[in-house]
């Protein structure tokens, strides 16, 4: 959000204002952004054994190439006007050795034919996925109950940014046994490969909701949504000491949560009964007790 602000903007009736946005920084898009990150994590020695990515960063072939070339796996959700191949389509490498009248064409180039399918006509009308049963995983169990979903998966050649099939890869749909919601997800590995399993690509799958889930915390309990500011250290700023915020409540429900643990009677502590807490605490530690200690 912070690279689309521009320094010149905002001026209204009293002039331009700066934002003080540094000259180094330009537009980039989410997923290049994600990569720059993603190099970032690993220069610093982070190693993640596969990452998973909203529609948003998966329908972006250029993201997904750039992690497949970074030796990177990945399982990236992906809408449902998705295009890709279950079978492999023939590729011309080159041209006739008579060249034709009219604009030359490009190779390497799809056959004739070879056209690409959504993944949602493929799960309706595809024979490999309509003969194909489900296959029920319990995932986790979470205070609402166990979270089950209903897996089907096949081979499959996503369309590149040339529009030619990438390597053989993974279409994976899932489907929610209680509420029926179906997603779609694109990995570079396939199970079977060493290490990879149907129920590992699964649950990468459905491991970015608590990811979400702090987002949501952030912003309900902590105010990460919560500023009227547009300058450049303003923002950063508040987004920094909102992040420092969640991190030590975090580490306090941590450490009371091995305490709790011992006792039976006692409820897991929620992160809002974290922040009442501290809040209760700085209230009574930091009442001024004279208008002199209030300014």
């Amino acid at each position: 959000m912070a690279n689309s602000i521009s320094p010149g903007l905002g001026g209204g009736s009293h002039g331009p204002k700066k934002h003080y946005v540094p000259d180094a920084v330009v537009f980039r898009t989410k997923p290049e952004i994600a990569l720059a990150l993603v190099d970032r994590a690993r220069a610093n020695g982070v190693r993640v054994r596969a990452w998973t990515c909203d529609e948003l960063y998966g329908r972006t072939s250029a993201f997904l190439d750039g992690l497949d070339q970074r030796g990177q796996v990945f399982v990236a959700e992906v809408p449902t006007n998705f295009h890709g191949w279950l079978t492999k389509p023939r590729v011309l490498r080159k041209g006739p050795t008579r060249p034709r009248r009219g604009r030359p064409k490009t190779y390497p180039r799809l056959a004739a034919k070879a056209s690409s399918c959504e993944v949602g006509n493929l799960l309706r009308y595809s024979p490999v996925f309509r003969r194909q049963a489900w296959r029920r995983y319990r995932v986790k169990d979470t205070t609402r109950g166990p979270e089950v979903w209903e897996v089907k998966w096949a081979a499959f050649g996503r369309k590149a940014d040339d529009g030619l099939p990438s390597r053989r890869q993974c279409l994976m749909v899932i489907r929610n046994v209680v509420t029926g919601d179906v997603k779609y997800f694109v990995s570079n590995r396939v199970p079977g490969d060493p290490g990879i399993s149907l129920r590992f690509l699964l649950r990468v799958a459905v491991s970015r909701w608590s990811v979400e889930d702090c987002f949501r915390q952030a912003k309900e309990e902590l105010g990460l949504d919560h500023y009227e500011v547009r300058g450049w250290r303003c923002v950063h700023r508040h987004f920094y000491l909102t992040q420092l915020s969640q991190l030590f409540c975090a580490r306090l429900r941590q450490t009371f949560a091995a305490q709790n643990a011992r006792d039976d009677s006692l409820e897991p502590l929620s992160l809002e009964a974290v922040r009442r807490a501290v809040n209760a605490w700085l209230q009574a530690t930091t009442t001024p007790t004279s208008k002199t200690e209030r300014l």
